[in-house]
């Protein structure tokens, strides 16, 4: 089982919904230093004060835009913190109008900020070995006729997290790799995409579905953090413990043709 006592954390998008709800649980279970990246630096000052003065771990927030900042911010967190032991790619939007946009932001980015993380965190090369969660979602492995372009993002990130997360790589750097699956969760991402969908269809089935509580993916996480195995990602739904997504097809083993 994995600590979380006197770790050192960061976690984008962290300062509302799931990743203020990852936070919130990281300290409440003893993190030492847990850093929020977003890019609202209204609500991410607001939120470091009220968890500043409710938990003992230090809480720090730094504005940044996953998309252009990853350099001059991952710099400055190295240059106070040295080493970051769990890194949380949660940032992400479900933008219809603008494909773009949300790839860049759901799967591009995470996919940058991961290799920067994760060159460090090596053992093999003089690092201290690490984790990376990365946030996707239940519509990453499910088909439905909705929201294509957001499930192709969430798709990539999964792919990516089976990918780097393989054992053959954990065992040579030390690195896990894992990722977090919600189902229906009420955010401000969805409230918002919501709004704009005018779709019947894609209506119709967003409400027939359970939602959660950002907290409840916020827990779920932490149960993932100290138990899940690099390369496998999990299910966290309807107020429900994680559960692992099994899918695995072996490389070189598919009938297909």
């Amino acid at each position: 089982m994995y600590e979380t006592k006197d770790i050192t954390c960061v976690v984008t998008g962290g300062a509302q919904g799931i990743g203020l709800a990852i936070v919130e649980n990281l300290l409440l279970n003893g993190a030492k230093h847990v850093i929020i990246l977003d890019y609202n630096e209204e609500e991410g000052n607001k939120v470091v004060k009220e968890l500043q003065n409710k938990y003992s771990g230090d809480c720090v927030f730094i504005r940044c835009d996953i998309t252009r900042d990853l350099d001059s911010v991952y710099s400055e967190l190295i240059k106070k913190y040295k080493h970051i032991d769990v890194f949380v790619n949660n940032a992400g939007i479900s933008d219809t109008d603008n494909p773009r946009r949300t790839m860049n932001v759901n799967a591009v980015s995470l996919i940058e900020w991961t290799f920067k993380v994760y060159e460090d965190m090596r053992i093999d090369k003089g690092g201290k070995g690490g984790t990376i969660i990365n946030i996707a979602s239940i519509l990453g492995y499910e088909n439905t006729p909705i929201l294509p372009t957001y499930q192709a993002s969430k798709h990539a990130v999964i792919g990516f997290t089976k990918s780097l997360g393989h054992e053959v790589n954990y065992n040579q750097t030390g690195v896990r790799v894992v990722a977090i699956c919600p189902g229906m969760t009420t955010t401000n991402l969805e409230r918002n995409s919501n709004e704009k969908r005018s779709d019947t269809l894609t209506r119709m089935l967003l409400e027939k579905l359970i939602t959660q509580e950002p907290d409840n993916v916020g827990k779920g996480t932490l149960d993932v953090y100290k138990n899940a195995e690099s390369g496998t990602f999990w299910l966290v739904e309807q107020s429900q413990p994680p559960l692992k997504v099994n899918l695995e097809v072996k490389f070189g083993s598919s009938d297909c043709k």
